[in-house]
């Protein structure tokens, strides 16, 4: 997993969680959200299937917003999210 800045630039955050598996997808994303102020955004690169299904939705639960969400190539994904 990498946590860093994002390397493309459109976020605020970076997070890497295509090595992980749910539920540590959600746990690994929650836990960043929770380190950055509200309104700063957050780019996940995450796998698709599971992991793709639950986080956006998970997020949005806890009432942040999935600015955008596209496919990098293969089953990697990526969401922005905006803490709320």
């Amino acid at each position: 997993m990498t946590i860093n800045d994002d390397p493309a630039g459109q976020a605020d955050h970076y997070l890497d969680i295509t090595d992980q598996v749910c539920p540590l997808t959600f746990v690994k994303t929650r836990l960043k959200i929770e380190r950055i102020a509200p309104g700063e955004t957050l780019e996940v690169r995450l796998n698709g299937g599971e992991p793709l299904e639950n986080v956006p939705r998970s997020v949005r639960e806890l009432g942040h917003t999935v600015l955008s969400q596209s496919r990098e190539d293969g089953e990697v994904y990526r969401l922005l999210i905006r803490k709320g």
